[in-house]
């Protein structure tokens, strides 16, 4: 029985050895830079996003709220820019959220101006120096 291990067992190892070989060579989306159609998806979200609250933060009464409010209007689009893909998720989902009509300016506002205190207190930006 020893002698029939010793034979059998070198060809085993083996392949085992050469059946893992395909799962080590399989190539990686990483290592190729290939994008999977997940990310692409969430990619063309996140710009889909970036994209409604710039053309939200370009309206004149939106400017002209953040300037009433102390806040210059290219410092917000810069922050917003700065916002990580989740973020700029976050922030569109309030803004769905919020009324339509007037009152959602200030509703605008507010989201950005609690965007930019939590990004302070975070210690990610450096808006209100009161945070400090």
């Amino acid at each position: 029985m020893k002698r029939v291990a010793r034979i059998v067992t070198p060809f085993v190892i083996a392949s085992f050895t050469m059946g893992s070989m395909p799962a080590m060579a399989a190539p990686s989306a990483v290592v190729d830079g290939m994008v999977t159609t997940q990310e692409a998806m969430s990619a063309d979200q996140a710009s889909a996003d970036r994209e409604r609250i710039a053309e939200l933060l370009s309206r004149d009464d939106v400017r002209n709220q953040l300037v009433a409010q102390g806040v210059d209007p290219a410092e917000v689009e810069q922050r917003v820019a700065a916002l990580s893909d989740q973020e700029v998720q976050q922030m569109n989902e309030r803004l769905d959220q919020m009324p339509a009509g007037a009152s959602s300016v200030v509703g605008v506002l507010f989201a950005v101006f609690v965007i930019l205190l939590v990004t302070d207190l975070l210690g990610l930006t450096n808006v209100f120096p009161f945070t400090n």
